[in-house]
């Protein structure tokens, strides 16, 4: 039975015996060594890396501080969650290689994590996935060892995907690592991805404004709670699409910000932590994404400094501009100013999302320079979109709701007759 880092360890990899971590290092160099298990860090190539974005294209005073979890050893965080519960199941004696068959529901990256981290610890891993995800998601899965069973549907038909997992589940073979369900999941971002949060913000020399997550297994957003501790005011803020805002009215439609918006408030999710409640138009990350894919020169010329932006191409996947967009809302909802750090994390890198920028170029067109300044407006705020009265310019594509405040005796500033469960959170902490 093969075991990689502690919680320990993964959040501080010089805790890993000195040899070990050289032969770790070292395999980098090998994707599918197992050694690699030993790089599953915020920290495994030296300090947390992470960008800050400027004023002049966030259009606010506050620093938006964005952790990249590319470096991770399948380009994205999601992996640490997927080694996590696999290492707390065979402590426990639930799981074992040769025995068992590891299933993993996902939308995308913690279905990679688990491709890939299920062979490196001796299992068969079947990913089960909706068949509308972007094709790198799938040619990922299959380059790391493990099997595909795509459902119907998109992001937000997580349903399908229980369906059939309830199905395999049925197999006396087979082990279902829920991420949905899965405490080790949580602990991971509480113990891991805080940390790394908190080191950077420390390092800038900043005070902790807001923490900011999307919520697909609500995973990363449990960071938020650990971070409370050290800076009680630190907003928590949660981000759903428009097109599917579940927290706020029970969940409806399908959206395209892949990994997010499943639908459903997961076992895992500590809604009582959450202080506020943003909502982003599905089409604004999309493009949003390709500016910062492809706009470098156009983001040069508006005044950012052209290294700067050229390090921005790769960085980025939808569901990180999304994260980006909600930080920049919580940022001018709260008045932050320069000392607040706004910190939010890009889950994935632009790797696995050329299918996605081919289809919306097939859509709307290749982008040129004016439309790439257009799109400036996207982060600058111009139509993003705010409560009734706030942040002026377009409505949203799908209307319903944009910022609901749900702090400790908060004004809820919405008024939507659909008001779903958010509203009735904060209708209850206004009245303790």
């Amino acid at each position: 039975m093969i075991f990689g880092p502690t919680f320990a360890e993964m959040r501080d990899p010089s805790r890993i015996r000195p040899d070990l971590r050289e032969k770790a290092r070292a395999a980098r160099a090998r994707p599918l060594d197992p050694l690699n298990l030993y790089n599953l860090s915020w920290k495994a190539d030296g300090p947390v890396p992470y960008t800050v974005l400027p004023e002049v294209l966030t259009g606010v005073w506050a620093p938006i501080v964005v952790l990249s979890a590319r470096h991770f050893p399948t380009g994205s965080h999601k992996v640490g969650p997927a080694y996590s519960i696999l290492a707390e199941k065979q402590v426990e004696g639930q799981c074992a290689p040769g025995e068992h068959t590891l299933v993993f529901p996902s939308t995308g990256n913690f279905g990679i994590g688990g491709a890939w981290v299920g062979p490196r610890m001796g299992y068969r891993s079947l990913v089960v996935l909706p068949e509308e995800m972007s094709a790198e998601r799938f040619a990922k899965i299959r380059d790391y060892g493990g099997e595909v069973m795509a459902t119907p549907g998109s992001e937000s038909n997580v349903k399908e995907i229980y369906d059939k997992v309830g199905e395999l589940r049925a197999a006396a073979g087979n082990r279902v690592l829920n991420q949905f369900e899965e405490f080790g999941n949580y602990r991971f971002h509480f113990h891991c991805t805080a940390t790394a949060a908190l080191e950077v913000v420390r390092d800038l020399g900043l005070g902790f404004g807001a923490f900011v997550s999307a919520m697909g297994s609500a995973g990363t957003i449990a960071a938020g709670e650990a971070i409370k501790r050290d800076h009680p005011g630190c907003a928590v803020v949660a981000v759903e699409p428009v097109q599917c805002p579940t927290l706020y009215n029970v969940g409806f439609g399908a959206h395209r910000i892949e990994g997010i918006g499943d639908k459903h408030v997961t076992w895992i999710h500590n809604v009582w932590a959450t202080d506020l409640l943003v909502c982003v138009d599905d089409q604004d990350c999309l493009e949003g994404l390709q500016l910062l894919h492809q706009g470098s020169e156009v983001l040069a010329g508006e005044g950012v400094e052209a290294q700067v932006a050229a390090s921005w191409t790769d960085i980025f996947g939808i569901s990180g501009v999304c994260n980006v967009l909600a930080a920049i809302k919580a940022a001018r909802h709260y008045g932050l100013g320069p000392k607040d750090a706004v910190v939010t994390v890009a889950t994935d890198g632009f790797d696995r999302y050329p299918s996605v920028l081919q289809r919306l170029s097939r859509e709307q067109g290749p982008m040129n320079r004016d439309e790439a300044r257009r799109r400036l407006q996207v982060f600058r705020g111009l139509h993003l979109g705010g409560a009734a009265g706030q942040d002026g310019g377009r409505p949203a594509r799908a209307g319903g709701p944009r910022l609901l405040d749900l702090a400790p005796g908060a004004r809820v500033r919405d008024r939507s007759p659909h008001r779903g469960t958010a509203w009735l959170i904060g209708q209850f902490r206004a009245r303790q």
